[in-house]
């Protein structure tokens, strides 16, 4: 587990957050309000974040992410996309 600050960046540069501080935080990205993150809207996620690349790595979160092949990050691939945030994203989740 990463040991986080009061600055909610762990010792490692990534920033913190409990789960469902994430998933508020990917709810201002969903511009359609579905409740899911399309290839689209993940392509914000990156840009927010000041992430380069924005197109291979939409591409390859929802390669990571979208198990059922639906083309959307859902309720029901958050674990999935928890392991390609920490990756690619720079965000560590906090298992509270």
């Amino acid at each position: 587990m990463a040991i986080k600050t009061n600055k909610g960046i762990s010792m490692d540069g990534k920033r913190t957050m409990t789960m469902g501080e994430f998933k508020q935080w990917l709810k201002k990205f969903d511009d359609d309000k579905d409740g899911h993150i399309s290839k689209e809207e993940l392509r914000s996620v990156i840009y927010e974040i000041g992430g380069r690349f924005g197109r291979w790595k939409s591409w390859r979160g929802m390669q990571s992410a979208d198990a059922d092949g639906s083309g959307f990050i859902g309720e029901k691939n958050m674990t999935n996309f928890v392991d390609f945030a920490d990756k690619y994203l720079g965000v560590r989740i906090l298992h509270v």
